[in-house]
């Protein structure tokens, strides 16, 4: 059960192409996000779809894989776990962003 407490399954596209950043260290980091949707009848029975943007980060040979076969627009499902970090921006407010770090990720679609 322990592997039960912080885990995130996602389905969706990419919003833009990922950001890749190779580190000084040797490090690969892929930066993204992905949509997901969700679709309902409002009480005038009209679909309505919500959609929701996941931030994603991926790191060593998944980032590779993001890197070489992932693009804008491109269906993909993602496993991982939720991680808050925070920074001071340029005015020295302190800012706040969850992300999923992925440990799995698998290409759908064509």
């Amino acid at each position: 059960m322990n592997t039960l407490r912080n885990k995130v399954q996602l389905i969706g596209n990419l919003g833009n192409d990922p950001e890749i950043i190779n580190l000084e260290s040797g490090k690969t980091l892929a930066k993204f996000s992905i949509a997901t949707n969700e679709s309902y009848k409002n009480a005038q029975g009209e679909k309505v779809t919500d959609t929701q943007w996941h931030n994603i980060v991926a790191w060593g040979k998944t980032a590779q894989i993001v890197e070489k076969f992932v693009g804008k627009g491109k269906e993909v499902a993602i496993e991982g776990k939720l991680t808050t970090r925070s920074w001071e921006d340029k005015d020295g407010m302190k800012r706040y962003i969850t992300e999923v770090v992925c440990s799995e990720l698998l290409m759908l679609g064509k």
